[in-house]
């Protein structure tokens, strides 16, 4: 049976035994007053630095730990606390380490290792195959994946791709905004801002461009800065465009400059 550890964010109230795993308490440096609950199959270790007032939990074995709907699993997890007010604990970081899993309500991230940043409440995850999964989306990236709790944001970073059946959006870095769905109760990706080389492929077309902006109810991506639109060999360039992503259907805007396009005529006469 698993080993229950609950960390209620209060005083500490008990204390290590020699091979005896026990129960801890501290108070954060954050606003939040939710209890953290941690379970472990291989115990949990409490090393304390007497001259600073600070020290560290490492839960081992399966590591899982609580706070709310926020729910972090991996193969250890370590809890970093300092010196507060009042001789009380200020847990202000949370280590994960090995095949970490990241899961708030309908909302999955997975990654290689992460960092919990109590005070601000942020998760940050790397390693390899980063990947996040929401009902409306998949995001994966190549260096990073960040998750800000009270903002409700997930950033991908490096090589960032959002998926959704054949379509695809890829930049340097996408910020992906979620909310609540009234009528279903889950939180779901409403839209994606991309920055840096953005990419959109369908089955028919690829675009081009700087900067965009997709909405995922909608499915339309609206793409600016030199933006191409490449169909077979047809080309058209232009400012800005509006991309269907449901219907493949693309619409070019000239926005300060003129729009301009490259045809090439079918050579067998079809």
């Amino acid at each position: 049976m698993k080993s229950l550890f609950r960390l209620l964010l209060l005083l500490v109230s008990t204390a290590w035994a020699a091979g005896i795993t026990t129960v801890a308490s501290a108070q954060t440096a954050t606003n939040s007053s939710q209890e953290i609950q941690i379970e472990a199959d291989d115990g949990i270790e409490w090393i304390r630095d007497k001259t600073e007032g600070s020290g560290e939990y490492r839960a081992r074995g399966n590591a899982h730990a609580t706070q709310g709907e926020l729910q972090v699993y991996a193969d250890e997890l370590v809890a970093y606390y300092r010196a507060g007010a009042n001789d009380k604990q200020q847990m202000y970081r949370m280590d994960a380490l090995g095949n970490v899993r990241i899961v708030n309500t309908d909302t999955t991230a997975v990654g290689d290792k992460g960092v919990y940043h109590m005070d601000k409440q942020v998760i940050v995850l790397v390693g390899n195959n980063l990947k996040l999964t929401n009902p409306k989306a998949i995001i994966t990236a190549r260096d990073s994946l960040e998750y800000w709790q009270v903002k409700n944001i997930a950033v991908a970073r490096g090589d960032a791709l959002v998926t959704q059946e054949d379509k695809r959006l890829q930049a340097g870095v996408l910020t992906a905004f979620i909310q609540p769905n009234i009528s279903t109760g889950k939180n779901e990706v409403k839209r994606i801002d991309a920055t840096k080389n953005v990419h959109i492929s369908t089955p028919t077309e690829i675009i081009r461009g700087q900067e965009g902006v997709y909405e995922v109810d909608r499915q339309v991506a609206t793409l600016c800065g030199s933006v191409k639109i490449t169909r077979g060999e047809n080309q058209l360039n232009g400012e800005c465009a509006e991309v269907n992503m449901k219907t493949g259907r693309s619409k070019l805007k000239g926005g300060t400059g003129r729009v301009k396009g490259l045809l090439i005529p079918d050579s067998t006469g079809n």
